[in-house]
């Protein structure tokens, strides 16, 4: 078993820790992900929301807090491990935080909710890598052919997000029917096959990390086998003790029953995977009342939006989750309790 190269740095096992906002994924879960040798990634996505500032100036406070979680994760993780970022395309200050975070030594920043055209520009001449997020051969050739026209710049790895990830998905809705649903083993043979050709052009090693779905050790074996270097996860590591959410969040997904997950149109235009609770119910029927615009994502229109998603997803993640958006993979209802990082990852890798 191999473990994921990232620069001068390895991880001990094929596994990452999926990017989860707001603030499910901050320094405490994806530094211990990463103390036992994983990957462990904060998302940036609103980080700043428990900074005292963070309703007056909530770009001034998300900017001071990516400094304060990544530290805070090197410390539980140590120097020699790797920490990662998942930024949104779709933020509205997108470069400034990629800056910030390069700014901050980041080991790997994980891009996608569009395509990040720019992202080589914003790292020229640091140490961090790039790996786009997408959803298909078509998209990856498009990022890779662009990136190497334009920057020379070849990815430093490649993340395959399927049909059956959490949170906002790289597919519209009609392609996300049962029968028509595109599988990630068939998207990670396409990009692993052409990535190969890549690879010989260019000489440079490509790791493919296949996302969206995976469970245990067996899922993981599989898309070993099918060629990729590594998986990313989630959902499952929502349910630890370290996971940086309330209890009444993880409460949500050990309670989650396969009939509760939904595909549902988010405000920003989206759809994503989630827990289908009063919350939502509510509004698909009554627009919420917006008192405040956080300025976060550049496709949300606040005047049409049914309710503010940064405000939603802020009330879930601190426990009143009656009032927020809980986003969730689609093996949520398959999580029965709550665990520790540790023996969360050692039930991972037997077998692998």
């Amino acid at each position: 078993m191999e473990g994921i190269k990232v620069g001068d740095k390895k991880s001990k096992y094929p596994i990452i820790q999926g990017g989860m906002g707001v603030g499910v994924s901050a320094h405490n879960l994806a530094g211990n992900v990463s103390k036992e040798g994983g990957i462990g990634i904060i998302s940036t996505a609103d980080i700043g929301y428990l900074e005292h500032d963070f309703e007056k100036e909530p770009m001034k406070a998300n900017l001071r807090a990516i400094g304060k979680e990544i530290r805070k994760a090197r410390e539980i993780a140590g120097e020699d491990k790797i920490i990662g970022v998942n930024i949104m395309v779709a933020l509205k200050n997108y470069s400034e935080i990629v800056k910030e975070c390069v700014k901050q030594k980041i080991d790997l920043i994980i891009s996608g909710a569009g395509i990040p055209k720019e992202l080589p520009e914003y790292v020229k001449g640091s140490n961090t890598k790039i790996a786009p997020i997408v959803s298909s051969l078509r998209c990856c050739k498009l990022i890779v052919s662009h990136w190497i026209k334009k920057y020379n710049y070849i990815p430093d790895m490649i993340v395959i997000e399927g049909p059956e990830a959490g949170g906002h998905l790289g597919f519209k809705s009609e392609e996300l029917e049962e029968s028509i649903k595109p599988k990630l083993e068939n998207i990670t043979t396409d990009v692993v096959d052409y990535i190969k050709e890549v690879e010989k052009e260019t000489g440079k090693t490509i790791p493919i990390i296949a996302a969206g779905g995976i469970w245990d050790s067996k899922d993981i074996n599989k898309f070993l086998n099918l060629g990729a270097s590594g998986v990313q996860m989630a959902t499952r590591f929502v349910a630890t003790n370290e996971c940086d959410a309330s209890i009444e969040f993880k409460k949500a997904f050990v309670n989650a029953k396969n009939e509760d997950i939904k595909i549902i149109k988010s405000p920003v235009g989206m759809p994503g995977r989630a827990i289908y609770n009063d919350f939502i119910k509510q509004a698909e029927s009554k627009k919420c009342k917006i008192d405040k615009c956080y300025n976060c994502i550049k496709t949300c229109n606040v005047i049409n939006s049914p309710y503010c998603i940064t405000k939603a997803l802020i009330n879930s993640v601190k426990g009143k989750i009656d009032n927020g958006l809980i986003f969730c993979g689609s093996n949520v209802s398959k999580i029965k309790e709550i665990v520790s990082v540790h023996d969360l990852m050692q039930e991972l890798v037997c077998g692998l």
